[in-house]
Order: structure tokens, then C-alpha cells, then sequence
């Protein structure tokens, strides 16, 4: 718990397209400026994904990364930035971590690091043990910290297994992401065991899938715990999904439920120094 809120924003994810909703960032420039606007209202860190400018899919090369990565730097230089490396649509392990080969200013603070494999309405992401370890070893050995993600209780303890095999390093980071059909459900029984179960030394935000993303973001806010937002998990404001949001609009309403619990949002300086991760760049 931290009285300062952590919102990791989350912009594009690797799924929703300008045919689900038209305000969905796809090219490099309109996730930086979807990037910009957060960071004038107040965000801890971002988490990114690339995808191709004509067909929208999902791409695993750096040089998007690159691009993405240089121009947020030239207005926020603190900001901790986390990259992808997902295995929903590419399970090779050259090109999940391909944008962890990227150096100097362009270097990631973070990667995503999805701790088991699991289903999603319509798709699987796998993630074999060896996968993971490997992921887990390329980012010790690069400096990079693992942004860790569980969708349910077991890779809590898979998280605590890949401690013990000291392939990680504390503070830790964990997105605990609630509401997907396979896994945790978005309640205050799932949540309190997954929160019970992190090990010491740990900072977690919490996300929901879909509208579930509201419920999720204010109980963490009310909790004392950080929050992940952004349309890569919800791509409607409204539970009747008649309004298609704009990462601002999600944004903005997490300022506001922050206000109301009398909670400040953590400035990127500050995340750097609780996961004591490099200066800025």
C-alpha cells in the first residue's frame, strides 16, 4: 500500500482497433500524443504496445518500440516505460523479446513478463515455464525490470517460484488483472487472496477487463493500491457500452476517484525510487 496513487497506463494493448472504437491509438505518433495528454494530466508510468500502421495487428519489432520510446522521453524523461512482451499472437522467443535488445536512451525501465499461460474470450496466450525463465533471465541480465502480470492466484506462487530461483529482483512490480473469463474474477474475495499472496518487497496495481475496469480501478483506489488503466482493457466509458472512451476520459475519472479517497498521483520520480530503477533518461 502507498498513500500516493501508481497509474500505469496502458494505451493500445494488442486487440481492440479503430473499428472497435475510433479513439484507439494505433500509429507511433498517436500513442505518444495519447501519452503526452496523460502525462499533463498525471500518470506514474506506461505500458506499450506496437502495432502494424495498415493492417493494426500486433508487431514485435523494436524499431516501433524505438520511435515509440524516443519521442515520449523528449517530454517526459522520467516516465517509467514498460514494453510488451506477449505471447498472444508471436510465441518465439528472438521476437517476444526483440524490443529488449533496444540500448541506451531507447532502453526500456520495464517488460512485461506474463507469469502462466491462460485463455481470453477467444484466444490463448501462452506462456510455457521455459518461456518465462528465459524472458525473466534476457531482462536481469539487460537491466530491465519485469513488470510481472497475474490473472490469477497461481502465478502469484509461479512469481515467488521464479524469486527462489533468484531470477527476479526486489522491489517487485505485479499487475493483478481482474474480470477475464479463465481466471480471478473482479471481487473482493479473488483480489484479497491474490493481494494476501505477494511476496514482501512488492508494489501491484490493479486492473479489470472490459467494464469491469471501473469496479477494479476504484476498489485498488479505495484499498491503498495502484491502478492500471487505459483502453487496451476497456474500450467503452459506460457499463451499457454505448460510449466509446478516449484513454483521457479513463484517465480523468481515476483522477477523480483519487481525489475523492484524498489520494495524490505518484510522480514517475517517485516510482523510479521505490523500484530503484536508473535515473532518467
Amino acid at each position: 500500500m502507498n498513500d500516493d496513487l501508481l497509474i500505469n497506463f496502458t494505451p493500445t494493448g494488442m486487440i481492440p482497433t479503430k473499428a472497435d472504437n475510433p479513439h484507439v491509438p494505433i500509429t507511433p505518433d498517436e500513442i505518444i500524443e495519447d501519452v503526452r495528454q496523460a502525462c499533463e494530466l498525471g500518470i506514474s508510468m506506461v505500458h506499450l504496445h506496437a502495432r502494424d500502421c495498415r493492417t493494426q495487428e500486433p508487431v514485435y519489432q523494436k524499431e516501433p518500440f524505438a520511435q515509440m520510446i524516443g519521442g515520449i522521453r523528449t517530454f517526459a524523461p522520467d516516465l517509467v516505460i514498460c514494453v510488451t512482451t506477449s505471447g498472444r499472437t508471436y510465441n518465439e522467443f528472438e521476437k517476444r523479446s526483440d524490443v529488449l535488445k533496444l540500448t541506451g536512451d531507447l532502453k526500456p525501465d520495464m517488460g512485461s513478463l506474463t507469469l502462466s499461460s491462460l485463455n481470453f474470450n477467444k484466444q490463448a496466450s501462452i506462456n510455457t515455464p521455459d518461456m518465462i525463465v528465459a524472458l525473466a533471465k534476457a531482462m536481469q541480465d539487460k537491466g530491465i525490470k519485469p513488470e510481472a502480470e497475474a490473472f490469477d492466484a497461481g502465478m502469484i506462487n509461479y512469481l515467488k517460484y521464479l524469486i527462489k530461483k533468484q531470477l527476479m529482483n526486489p522491489p517487485y512490480y505485479v499487475n493483478l488483472i481482474l474480470g477475464n473469463v479463465a481466471c480471478a474474477q473482479a471481487d473482493l474475495l479473488h483480489a484479497g487472496v491474490m493481494i494476501n499472496d505477494l511476496p514482501d518487497d512488492s508494489y501491484c496495481s490493479m486492473g479489470g477487463i472490459g467494464n469491469r475496469q471501473l469496479q477494479v480501478n476504484s476498489m485498488a483506489i479505495s484499498m491503498g493500491f495502484g491502478v492500471r488503466v487505459g483502453l487496451e482493457d476497456n474500450i467503452w466509458y459506460d457499463k451499457d457500452n454505448t460510449r466509446p472512451a478516449r484513454n483521457i476520459d479513463l484517465l480523468e475519472r481515476v483522477h477523480l476517484i483519487a481525489a475523492a479517497n484524498q489520494r495524490r498521483v505518484m510522480k514517475p520520480a517517485q516510482l523510479r525510487a521505490l523500484l530503484k530503477l536508473d535515473g532518467s533518461f
